[in-house]
């Protein structure tokens, strides 16, 4: 006689609905990471993490029938990845650089899984559900302790400044992190607005609390990409509203006016950070990365072995002695990812995000559907922040590069991007 719990099994693996948990369950995971440490430490991370690969891996296997399993992988991504696996021949800390190769790669695998098993619609879906509750949650408890208790919550990294105006923290330890998250989750808002994914009183009441979980973090990261953010929105806007026989015109004079404000911006960089009341931030910075640079020279073109999150080996520990103060990464990831896999890992890494960028920005620049400019908005977030940060090279931040990368490679080749936007340039 037939077993039926097998099957049923792998209907329920397989069906939408598990899918929809699963993908809410990794967003969850991927923005609240410091959270869980303080919570449960890295063991338990760690588990939950593994734990959700397996599931993310059976899933597909179930629903192999469901995938469009043709070019699943940007080339960019994979080559990125493979380098940062390849540092642990020459890694000064090998069993270091293995373990945060894996964490890389898991994280990386549960941004594809992402992208593979749900619509794009779906994935701001789940990501507007999971940054509600995430952004909801930090304030209620910045309210407690800030104002209720007047007492930081120090295991969570919450200073309790709520009362004096800020900055706070949230479940994400670092006002910057906030900032990011809370930046990120106004684009998600906006996109679920537009497409009428969520009624209105709800994308309001969402909307105002990212706009203030923004002004609350007071991080000068955040706000400057929220001025690059607008723009790019302006731009994008514009852009899906010109005619196609003139779209790629407005491209190359959008590249031009980004290559000369990009300029502008780093001739007044000493006013712009004193307008923002940064100095303090930035003078940070430049100690760190001072610092590093000293120990660049010894490695230059494969550096020091892939670690993310910066360990407490060697060379790490002497920037952090050197300054002064602990660091968890180099506060900027083209600095970090330079420091950590050196020129050529540096090179691999701006060719995979510029590559996404660029690919997604054509295909919101050519469709229709207000859906697809969150992938391509999501990574001038990205792009811009890591100047200053090193979030797109761990955890949430690495798998939201890696969701908006696959699905603007499946949703578009570069021989079908460069039609729609240059037109008859071609």
């Amino acid at each position: 006689m037939p077993d039926p719990i097998a099957p049923a099994l792998r209907r329920f693996l397989g069906s939408a609905r598990f899918a929809q948990a699963l993908t809410l369950a990794i967003l969850g995971t991927g923005f609240s990471t410091h959270a869980l440490r303080s919570l449960i430490g890295w063991p338990g991370l760690i588990a939950v993490v593994v734990a959700l690969v397996v599931l993310a891996g059976v899933s597909l296997v179930a629903r192999w029938q469901a995938v469009d399993w043709y070019g699943v992988l940007p080339l960019s991504l994979l080559v990125f990845v493979g380098w940062a696996a390849a540092s642990v021949l020459w890694s000064e800390y090998p069993a270091t650089t293995v373990v945060r190769v894996g964490y890389l790669v898991a994280f990386g695998l549960l941004g594809v899984y992402v992208a593979l098993a749900r619509d794009t619609i779906q994935v701001v879906r789940a990501a507007g559900d999971v940054l509600r509750v995430l952004l909801g949650t930090s304030l209620v408890l910045e309210v407690v302790s800030g104002i209720l208790l007047d007492l930081p919550i120090a295991f969570l990294g919450i200073e309790g400044a709520l009362a004096s105006g800020g900055p706070v923290q949230g479940l994400f330890g670092t006002r910057n992190l906030l900032g990011f998250v809370a930046l990120v989750a106004a684009l998600t808002f906006i996109v679920e607005w537009r497409t009428r994914s969520v009624s209105r009183p709800t994308a309001i009441a969402s909307m105002v609390l990212a706009g203030v979980m923004v002004l609350l973090s007071g991080s000068p990261t955040t706000f400057v990409s929220l001025i690059v953010l607008l723009v790019a929105t302006l731009a994008l806007f514009g852009l899906r509203r010109a005619d196609a026989q003139a779209r790629w015109r407005w491209q190359v004079a959008l590249v031009t006016g980004g290559v000369v404000a990009l300029a502008i911006g780093f001739a007044a960089r000493v006013r712009i950070i004193e307008l923002l009341d940064a100095r303090g931030e930035f003078d940070v910075r430049l100690a760190t990365w001072r610092e590093m640079s000293r120990y660049l020279d010894m490695n230059p073109m494969q550096g020091w072995g892939w670690a993310g999150i910066w360990p407490t080996s060697p060379p790490y520990s002497w920037i952090t002695l050197a300054t002064g103060r602990p660091h968890a990464s180099g506060l900027s990831a083209y600095i970090d990812v330079y420091f950590q896999l050196g020129v050529i890992g540096a090179v691999l890494f701006v060719g995979m995000l510029g590559l996404a960028l660029v690919r997604a920005w054509l295909l919101a620049s050519a469709r229709r559907a207000v859906v697809y400019v969150w992938p391509a908005l999501v990574l001038v977030v990205v792009a811009v922040t890591s100047f200053a940060e090193s979030y797109a090279l761990v955890e949430g931040g690495w798998m939201l590069i890696v969701i908006c990368a696959v699905k603007a490679a499946r949703d578009m080749s570069w021989r079908d991007a460069w039609k729609p936007a240059l037109g008859p340039a071609l």
